[in-house]
């Protein structure tokens, strides 16, 4: 895939779902689409990935904090078109609580919800794991990504950590 990316083949993609309860198989060429797609390309990507894997901007999925490393290199990558987008994806993975709500309103007997709070937990971690690099774009000199990088910063710093279930 290039010099983006090196690590996505490392991933088994097709034993991941999606917020679909699909294959994240499809990841791959999405994230693939948004590092070398012009900006067309690039923003229809996001926009399919960020259903994919953050569902109505607040449902994450067992293939979210896999993908979370990859939009964090993207991120930081500076001929990445659509930075903005991506950082208000990520913001938006960060964000997310619908599990963990879902699980908190069902009580302790409910065991449907077992898996899903831990996909929040985990890409919440690895959207913070990318906090220098979202630091750095904080200062950019293009207004809609340094705007976007303080909103996910801000929220880095507000956001209350997950209750124990």
């Amino acid at each position: 895939m290039g010099s983006l990316l090196k690590g996505v083949s490392s991933v088994r993609w097709n034993e991941l779902r999606d917020t679909r309860r699909t294959s994240a198989g499809g990841i791959p060429p999405l994230l693939s689409r948004i590092a070398y797609g012009g900006e067309e390309t690039a923003r229809l990507a996001v926009e399919e990935l960020g259903d994919a894997i953050c569902a109505l901007g607040f449902v994450v999925a067992e293939a979210t904090a896999p993908t979370v490393p990859f939009l964090v290199e993207l991120v930081g990558a500076p001929r990445v078109p659509c930075r903005a987008e991506l950082l208000e994806l990520l913001a938006s993975i960060f964000r997310a609580e619908q599990w963990h709500s879902a699980a908190a309103a069902s009580g302790s007997r409910n065991t449907s919800f077992q898996e899903q709070p831990g996909w929040e937990v985990a890409a919440r971690a690895a959207v913070l794991a990318g906090r220098p690099i979202v630091e750095g774009l904080a200062t950019s000199v293009r207004p809609e990504e340094a705007e976007a990088a303080r909103i996910l910063l801000r929220a880095m710093d507000e956001v209350e950590p997950f209750p124990e279930l």
